[in-house]
C-alpha cells in the first residue's frame, strides 16, 4: 500500500505544504507579513484553482483559525469557490490552546470529513500570528488519528515544518508545555471509555512554590496569581471568565527569598471547572507593575489526584527565563476533589 501510494503521489501545489495525507497547510501560515486584500485573494484563489487541477474529483474543507468575530476574509472568498470553512478561536484567553470541547469538535469533524471518502481534502488556514495553535491542532489530529505516536515527538515535527524563530516571535510565553500537557488528554482517548471526560467543578485551595525563582534580582520574588476559566457557578455559561486575582495590596502579597524559606504557600480557595489557565507574576517594588513568571493551563476532568505537581520544564514561561528558576523548582497546585 505504501508503494502503491509512493508510485501514485501527486506534488501539491505551490502555496500549500502537506502534513500527513489529504491534510495540507497554506505557507501564508508561515510567516509574520501580512497579506493585502486583493493580493490575498489572489494568493488564496490560484491556490484553489490549482488544487482543483491536481485533484479534479475531490471535495475540500478548510479549517481556519482566526482572531476576530464576524465573517471572515477567508470565508469571503471561498464563498465564490462554493467551499465549506469552518472557523476556530486562535487561542483559549491568551494561550495558544483551544478548549477541551472545541478540541473534540475539531477532531471529529476532521475524523469524519477524511472518512467520508478518499477524495475529501483538509486545508488548514490561520489568520497572521495563528501558526502556535495551527501546529497544536495539527498534532493533535495526527495524534487523534493514530498517524503519529509520542505527544512531544509529534509537537515538534510540526513545528519543525515552520521557521525555527517563528513560535517565539508570535507567543511571548513558551506554549510547549501546556501544548504537550493537552495531547496527552488527546493520547488517553485510546485508553478511557468516555471521552473526553465530563467536567469536574473543582476546588482549588492553594499553591506551594517549592524553591523561589529570581525575579527581583535578589533571589525572590512577590508572587501574585491570576486565575481564567469557566465559572462552575453558571451552568449555562461556558464563557472564560476572570475567576481569582491576588489582591496587589495585602498580606498574602509578600515578598519570598530564597535565603530565607525554601518554599512558599499561598491560599487561593477558587470554584474551578474544565479548561483553566493558571497564572504567576512577580509584582514590582513599587507594588504596581507585573511581570509573569509562568503559565500552567489545564482540565479540571482530567485531575485523578489532589495534587497537579509542574516542574520548571512544564509551566510555561517567557523565553530564556528558565534560569530564574532553580532547577528543581517544583509548583504544586493543591485541589479539593
Amino acid at each position: 500500500m505504501a508503494l502503491f501510494r509512493k508510485l501514485f503521489y501527486r506534488k501539491p501545489p505551490d502555496g500549500l505544504l502537506e502534513i500527513s495525507d489529504r491534510i495540507y497547510v497554506f505557507d501564508c501560515c508561515f510567516t509574520t507579513d501580512a497579506w493585502e486584500g486583493k493580493n490575498y485573494k489572489f494568493y488564496i484563489g490560484g491556490i484553489i484553482d490549482q488544487l482543483r487541477e491536481h485533484f479534479p474529483d475531490a471535495s475540500f474543507m478548510v479549517f481556519n483559525f482566526r482572531a476576530t468575530k464576524g465573517e471572515s476574509e477567508m470565508s469571503k472568498i471561498l464563498r465564490e469557490y462554493a467551499i465549506t470553512i469552518m472557523d476556530y478561536p486562535r487561542h483559549y484567553e491568551g494561550c495558544p490552546l483551544l478548549s477541551m470541547e472545541l478540541i473534540h469538535h475539531f477532531l471529529r469533524s476532521t475524523d469524519s470529513w477524511l472518512a467520508l471518502g478518499p477524495h475529501n481534502i483538509l486545508l488548514m488556514h490561520c489568520e497572521q500570528g495563528g501558526w502556535p495553535v495551527l501546529a497544536f491542532m495539527l498534532a493533535a489530529v495526527l495524534i487523534y488519528r493514530k498517524q503519529y505516536t509520542g505527544e512531544q515527538r509529534t509537537l515538534d515535527m510540526v513545528y519543525k515544518q515552520a521557521p525555527r524563530d517563528l513560535l517565539s516571535l508570535m507567543s511571548p510565553l513558551n506554549p510547549i508545555p501546556s501544548q504537550h500537557r493537552y495531547l496527552q488528554y488527546v493520547s488517553r482517548r485510546n485508553l478511557a471509555s468516555e471521552w473526553p471526560p465530563s467536567d469536574r467543578a473543582l476546588i482549588l485551595d492553594c499553591i506551594i512554590i517549592r524553591l523561589i525563582p529570581d525575579f527581583d534580582g535578589s533571589g525572590g520574588c512577590r508572587p501574585l496569581f491570576h486565575i481564567y476559566g469557566q465559572d462552575p457557578l453558571s451552568v449555562d455559561d461556558r464563557t472564560p471568565k476572570f475567576l481569582f486575582s491576588t489582591p496587589k495590596k495585602s498580606k498574602v502579597a509578600r515578598s519570598y527569598k530564597q535565603a530565607e524559606s525554601e518554599l512558599a504557600k499561598i491560599d487561593i480557595n477558587c470554584n474551578i471547572q474544565g479548561d483553566i489557565v493558571f497564572e504567576c507574576s512577580n509584582l514590582n517594588d513599587d507594588m504596581e507593575r507585573e511581570e509573569m513568571m509562568f503559565r500552567v493551563v489545564f482540565n479540571t476532568s482530567f485531575i485523578r489526584s489532589n495534587i497537579l505537581i509542574v516542574n520548571r520544564d512544564e509551566i510555561d514561561i517567557i523565553w530564556h527565563t528558565k534560569d530564574n528558576f532553580p532547577k528543581d523548582f517544583r509548583a504544586e497546585v493543591c485541589i479539593l476533589l
